[in-house]
């Protein structure tokens, strides 16, 4: 089984190319899209140095948002599997053998990483905070019982998910592809994973702000497609 990893990339000079290192040290079978989403702090620079059999590189002209750089890099995907990696440190690609191993036993159909359940570095009190109520809201719209639908770590079938209108065009998408993959009846299979979140002086994007654009994403999508 194939997994296509996809890497939304914006501004990660300092990251990119020890996440890709990381990336390719893991012994699953794979493929490796990076979608730079209109870097302008070099980052292009060190993508367009990349000539690994492995990596495809695909550029945006201007920055979009990560929702949009994973609809690019689905275009891409020639996996069974589709698996979001972000271009920072925060999520270890170590764990991918544990979000694999459900769907080979044949327990799941859809695995996400929680980052609650597994060791982390203690997150920002707030950003906390939203991550719960989002998936609290989750769980009461979509009679669910997750822990972190807020997770980078979603694997997912390929075939699935290109079957689902996505829309999201920032962070909203971690709510979308939720909903919209509860509402299609498959219960969502998490795992353990470790997490080491950046501090916003270190570069971390997301902010409290993304918290509403998530939850109106979530009832919306709780009543259309």
């Amino acid at each position: 089984m194939k997994v296509s990893i996809i890497i939304p990339v914006y501004n990660e000079v300092s990251t990119i190319r020890e996440i890709l290192a990381r990336v390719r040290s893991s012994p699953i079978e794979k493929e490796i899209v990076v979608v730079d989403d209109g870097s302008t702090d070099g980052t292009r620079d060190l993508l367009a140095q990349e000539n690994s059999p492995d990596t495809r590189i695909v550029m945006h002209r201007r920055n979009q948002g990560k929702g949009v750089a994973i609809r690019t890099g689905l275009k891409h995907a020639a996996g069974d599997y589709v698996l979001i990696q972000d271009a920072d440190l925060e999520y270890d690609p170590a764990d991918y053998e544990l979000l694999l191993r459900p769907i080979l036993r044949g327990k799941a159909t859809v695995v996400y990483g929680s980052r609650f359940l597994g060791e982390h570095k203690a997150m920002l009190f707030w950003h906390s905070v939203g991550n719960r109520l989002l998936t609290l809201t989750t769980n009461v719209l979509y009679d669910s019982t997750l822990t972190d639908m807020e997770t980078c770590y979603k694997l997912i079938p390929t075939d699935l998910i290109r079957q689902i209108p996505l829309r999201a065009r920032r962070f909203d998408f971690e709510p979308e592809i939720t909903a919209k993959i509860l509402k299609r009846g498959h219960r969502i299979y998490e795992v353990p994973i470790s997490y080491a979140g950046r501090e916003p002086h270190e570069g971390k994007k997301i902010s409290w702000r993304d918290g509403f654009p998530a939850l109106l994403s979530l009832i919306k999508y709780r009543f259309i497609d």
